[in-house]
């Protein structure tokens, strides 16, 4: 099987319409989403490190007060932890994030 180009009827090619130019948009153009996405995760990723932390103070406590604060504290960091991973899943079916695409160690 011999390709187009091969036998010369791809060497004549049209130029891009405005219609491919909006389906059609190369990754780049949404870097800045991506710059912003990482950011995000971040600081979810403190805010839940902060909570954790938080409901630790308060384990170590001994006032009556401490257990309850203790239990918002780890209710907060559970609710950001399920709200980040639905933001990881909307993300990658938006098309803000892509998995790894090599493997390392692996070649084909």
């Amino acid at each position: 099987m011999v390709s187009s180009v091969v036998k010369g009827r791809g060497a004549k090619m049209r130029e891009p319409t405005f219609i491919d130019t909006i389906y059609c948009l190369p990754a780049i153009q949404y870097r800045w989403v991506a710059v912003v996405f990482k950011y995000l995760v971040v600081a979810m990723l403190v805010l839940i490190l902060i909570s954790l932390a938080k409901a630790l103070f308060h384990l170590t406590g001994a006032k009556q007060q401490d257990s309850a604060k203790m239990v918002k504290a780890l209710a907060w960091r559970i609710g950001l932890s399920v709200a980040l991973f639905v933001l990881l899943l909307v993300a990658y079916y938006i098309g803000w994030i892509d998995p790894q695409r090599m493997v390392p160690g692996y070649s084909q």
